[in-house]
């Protein structure tokens, strides 16, 4: 089986997200993608990251009616900080029935070079890109296995809804019900 690996924060999930993994399983080769909250991004300091079980539950209740896009708890069990090597190297060592596929923003492939064994990923594993606004990526330019994906757009950011919850003025059609339900339920971002 295909499978597309969409490691993130979540903090929290967006219908941005949502919008691209659907996107990706309906127009890629991909058969199901993995949603895996990173505890902790090496190449992130953000004080605002709540705790990984309200990130779980978030994506959980995200993504409870799309039929391809399933949690994966893999980082949870590896090291902290999270490197993505590691991780790909663990999904293909309890897997090994599948292949995997990074899928990163437009954002992270250009510092991609700043990642922990980058070139061990691009070596090892096809990886799907998805525009991000303000980041131009020439197609022409990416590596063998490098794929950009015409996915929309999405202005829309975790950093954005937080910031929204906590001026309360939450934006409440960003996120799923679920979602937006949940952090109000546990007071979260306030």
């Amino acid at each position: 089986m295909e499978i597309g690996f969409f490691g993130g924060s979540f903090n929290p999930i967006h219908i941005g997200h949502l919008v691209i993994a659907e996107y990706i399983c309906n127009n890629t080769n991909i058969d199901e993608l993995w949603i895996s909250v990173t505890p902790k991004n090496p190449l992130k300091a953000d004080s605002s990251l709540l705790d990984e079980k309200h990130r779980i539950e978030m994506v959980e209740r995200a993504i409870e009616h799309f039929d391809k896009i399933k949690y994966c708890d893999i980082e949870l069990s590896l090291p902290i900080p999270s490197y993505t090597a590691n991780t790909l190297r663990e999904l293909c060592k309890r897997y090994p029935e599948h292949n995997f596929s990074l899928i990163i923003g437009a954002d992270n492939w250009v510092i991609f070079d700043k990642w922990r064994e980058y070139d061990f990923i691009l070596k090892n594993f096809k990886i799907i890109i998805y525009p991000r606004p303000g980041y131009d990526i020439d197609k022409e330019a990416l590596p063998n296995g490098v794929t950009l994906c015409n996915t929309p757009e999405i202005g829309i950011s975790s950093t954005m809804i937080r910031d929204s919850f906590k001026c309360g003025k939450p934006m409440l059609s960003y996120t799923t019900k679920e979602v937006s339900d949940y952090i109000i339920e546990k007071n979260l971002f306030i």
